[in-house]
């Protein structure tokens, strides 16, 4: 039987040769949205884009200081000149040809390796302001850009400063690149904090002169040659061993009233030694007679002497190594800097992030696993009962829109239904013969009800209007049901109270790398978090596949609103501030056809996803509805914007953070961390399985769906948090249907 809603007109003619028909109010409306995505989609991209260079910025600073000890010894020193290897410790390069300096006798260039530490640093300038005694202090420029002010009071009191690499890498070992972008990104991170650069350098691991070998010696000679004078030490204190404060004095001390260069450090570690050895260190030296200078200081003393040219730079003084930095360079130094504070300002929030979401993960699957086993066995306790059996017929609602493949196998579904049905398919506006199909089966109780494409929500209303029972039960056009599904689900109404009922929606094409994943979440969703919200009273969403309502309600609730694009949870969420309650009833099984290609299921869940923020944000103020309505407002809706946005959302940093610490802090850790996580989720996904009766061999699939599908979800969430702050509208959207489910091919 066919009841056409709209009237029929004749088909107009082919229109008039160079004429174009102008496109539908639908069709611009499709043209608009589809503009629209690609930027939202490319906003989203560079979003996460810029997470991760934050992330691997903070990482690259954050790379490891440790002590003063070469990565490799023993290489020969065959290539190194021996009035080098014999020479003080300021090694430079003027006109080409290797130059050392010695400190002068009686004077010491007290220098301090690995800094700036927020902690210790300061302390040791405070120390050095106490005495008046100038440090020469080789930085590592990734501590430089982390710890800029610190810089900056440093060279602001008269100190020097050098280059000490940007990770504290061994350069001997290092490419001729890497080596440049050692020296000129530390060079920025001075520039950026204090406004100089330096040509003052110390290679990390190096101690004296007569260390050098034919590894590093290429280094030194390369880097004389662009104006830079390596820096050596004569006397380690060797304080990063923290031997004891009277061992640090000790080791520092010249013999003889020699003049030296002395390493102490004021970073890579714990310094408390340091810091209390440093006076006594000071206060020994003027005692005997010593004074203290920088390393240019040194060179001024003695060049003269030598007569060889000064080429430590241009300044003056103790900071004659220094240089003003100016154009791009001054820029991007400050560029620098201006990025690291972001990284240091957002690296520390999303682990604060972090650490709420890991306590709402794991609070959610505690949550989940206590009420759905009280929900499973309160249902299915011998004394549980609805009321008086509901034997009463039901009409059966079958929106359609190009169901063609799959519309037979439902409504053959339908027809061997143990419970008395109408089955009324709402053609809405097909053009692949849909309600053609649906009434050439001549199956019993059938009608089919053509209209205008208007959407599913429009079609739904439709069939509520020529319904011709008191309960409706929506489904979707590609679901198929179980001879006992509607008898199931039609049960809780013998409870006057009960306004709908949501049953148990699975996925049919489960064979498929992305159907298996789609079925975990399926089961995984509708037996925990309904069986959750159903005992909590507070049940966000009716699945468009199987869902059963009181029609009064629904009209009470003002039908299906195109408002949203989930128009199922829009519904839903309207029954509960009118006062009805809604219900989960598993036994009643659906099965559906899930999207089988990743472009589809991206726009499904787009659409679920966006639709659920329209949603709720049309239902706000469900927050301040008072007595039994106001319980979704009170309970479901933060529960569902915690567990359903707010944590999904900011889940990707438990990956991210994952990643992050096997990359740069402890990747056996890491990994096991994550494979603790997985373990919970398997848990929860096995007692869901079980509770649906479900094999465990897709659980085997279960940590690539972590690797990839839910990567995939995560930013089909953000493209729609993007969206909705952007003010973006989609239309309902249709996907591709094989028919595959009721065929055979489906489950398994």
């Amino acid at each position: 039987m066919t009841t056409p809603t709209t009237p029929t007109t004749p088909p107009a003619g082919p229109p008039a040769r160079g004429r174009r028909r102008a496109p539908s109010r639908m069709e611009r409306a499709a043209g608009r949205a589809a503009a629209l995505q690609r930027p939202r989609v490319l906003l989203a991209l560079l979003l996460l884009l810029a997470l991760t260079c934050v992330m691997l910025l903070d990482g690259y600073l954050r790379a490891e200081v440790g002590g003063d000890q070469r990565v490799r010894t023993g290489a020969s020193a065959s290539d190194v000149p021996e009035d080098v290897l014999d020479g003080g410790p300021i090694l430079s390069f003027p006109g080409g040809q290797a130059t050392t300096v010695s400190v002068p006798d009686k004077t010491i260039v007290l220098t301090f390796d690995d800094g700036p530490d927020p902690t210790w640093t300061p302390q040791v300038l405070d120390i050095l302001e106490k005495y008046d005694v100038p440090g020469t202090f080789f930085l590592v420029g990734s501590m430089v850009s982390r710890h800029p002010g610190v810089v900056r009071d440093m060279v602001e009191q008269g100190n020097e400063v050098g280059v000490h690499t940007f990770t504290h890498v061994d350069l001997s070992y290092q490419s001729r690149a890497r080596v440049t972008r050692e020296i000129e990104q530390t060079q920025l991170a001075l520039a950026g904090a204090a406004g100089i650069t330096t040509t003052l350098f110390r290679a990390p691991y190096s101690s004296q002169t007569d260390a050098i070998d034919d590894y590093s010696w290429p280094v030194y000679e390369s880097l004389g040659q662009d104006g830079y004078t390596s820096v050596f030490i004569d006397t380690d204190s060797d304080d990063w061993k923290r031997p004891g404060v009277s061992k640090i004095v000790e080791w520092a001390t010249p013999e003889d009233g020699e003049g030296a260069s002395v390493l102490f450090h004021d970073a890579g570690g714990e310094r408390s030694q340091t810091i209390e050895a440093l006076p006594k260190y000071i206060e020994k030296m003027k005692a005997k007679g010593y004074t203290f200078t920088t390393v240019s200081g040194a060179t001024a003393e003695q060049r003269p002497a030598s007569g060889a040219p000064d080429s430590t730079g241009s300044g003056d003084g103790l900071q004659a190594a220094h240089h003003e930095a100016t154009g791009a360079t001054l820029y991007e130094g400050k560029a620098l800097i201006a990025a690291v504070a972001v990284a240091e300002w957002t690296v520390p929030a999303l682990s604060a992030g972090l650490v709420i979401v890991g306590v709402a993960v794991m609070g959610r699957f505690a949550l989940m696993l206590v009420l759905a086993r009280r929900h499973h066995r309160r249902r299915n306790g011998r004394r549980f009962g609805w009321g008086p059996p509901v034997t009463g017929p039901v009409s059966v609602i079958v929106p359609a829109y190009n169901e063609k493949e799959c519309i037979e196998a439902t409504l053959r579904s339908l027809a061997r239904s143990t419970h008395p049905i109408e089955i009324i398919v709402v053609d809405d506006g097909s053009t692949d013969g849909t309600a053609d199909i649906a009434e050439s089966l001549g199956l019993p109780g059938v009608r089919v009800v053509r209209q205008a494409n208007a959407g599913k929500p429009a079609a739904l209303n439709n069939g509520v209007r020529h319904a011709r029972y008191d309960i409706v039960v929506m489904m979707d056009g590609d679901t198929v049901f179980e001879p006992d599904t509607v008898r199931h689900l039609v049960q809780p109404f013998a409870d006057p109270s009960v306004g709908a009922v949501a049953g148990n929606a699975k996925v049919g094409n489960r064979r498929t790398l992305i159907g298996a994943w789609q079925h975990i979440e399926y089961v995984m969703g509708f037996n925990l978090d309904r069986r959750m919200y159903d005992l909590l009273r507070c049940m966000p969403t009716i699945p468009g596949a199987i869902g059963a309502f009181r029609r009064e309600a629904v009209l009470q609730a003002g039908g299906m609103s195109d408002d949203t694009l989930a128009e199922d949870t829009d519904i839903t969420i309207a029954l509960h501030r009118a006062g009805w309650r809604v219900v989960y009833e598993e036994h009643a099984r659906a099965w559906t056809e899930a999207p089988g290609s990743l472009g589809q299921l991206w726009s499904q869940r787009y659409r679920w996803s966006y639709g659920t923020m329209q949603a709720l944000w049309k239902h706000r103020r469900s927050l301040t509805d008072k007595g039994p309505s106001g319980r979704f407002g009170r309970v479901g809706m933060p529960l569902v914007v915690l567990f359903q946005v707010v944590t999904p959302l900011f889940a990707p940093l438990i990956d991210v953070f994952t990643l992050y610490s096997m990359l740069f802090v402890d990747f056996r850790a890491a990994l096991l961390a994550w494979l603790a996580v997985l373990g919970v989720q398997l848990v929860c996904a096995a007692y869901a399985f079980r509770l649906d009766r479900e094999k465990y061999r897709y659980l085997l699939m279960m940590p690539l769906q972590q690797l990839a599908y839910r990567q995939m979800m995560y930013l089909v969430l953000i493209h729609s948090c993007v969206t909705a702050l952007t003010g973006g509208r989609l239309r309902w959207q249709k996907l591709k249907r094989t028919g595959e489910v009721g065929t055979g091919a489906g489950a398994g």
